[in-house]
C-alpha cells in the first residue's frame, strides 16, 4: 500500500472518530468509514454490519461476508486492521 492510500486511511479513521452527530447516524457514519478503511488496507469486507468500541480507536468489526476485523490507531498513530477469528 502507498503512503497515500495509509494518509487518506488514517484521515477518515480520525474522522470517523471525531464525528458528533446523532448516535444512530454517527453509528452509520462510523460503520461507512471502517469499510471504507478495511478496504483501503486492500481487505475483503463488503460492509460493515457492526462495530463494538473496545477502547477509545479501538473498534471490533463484523462484516456483511462474514469477515471479523480489530480495527485500530497504534502508538505511532497509523491505522491497523487485524483479522480477528
Amino acid at each position: 500500500m502507498n503512503k497515500r492510500t495509509v494518509v487518506l486511511a488514517q484521515s477518515l479513521f480520525v474522522l470517523a472518530l471525531f464525528a458528533v452527530p446523532s448516535f444512530a447516524q454517527d453509528e452509520e457514519a462510523l460503520k461507512k468509514d471502517l469499510t471504507a478503511v478495511i478496504a483501503l488496507q486492500g481487505l475483503p469486507c463488503g460492509e460493515v454490519v457492526a462495530v463494538e468500541e473496545q477502547a477509545e480507536t479501538d473498534y471490533a468489526v463484523s462484516c456483511k461476508d462474514g469477515n471479523m476485523y480489530r480495527v485500530y490507531l497504534n502508538a505511532a498513530g497509523r491505522v491497523v486492521v487485524e483479522k480477528r477469528k
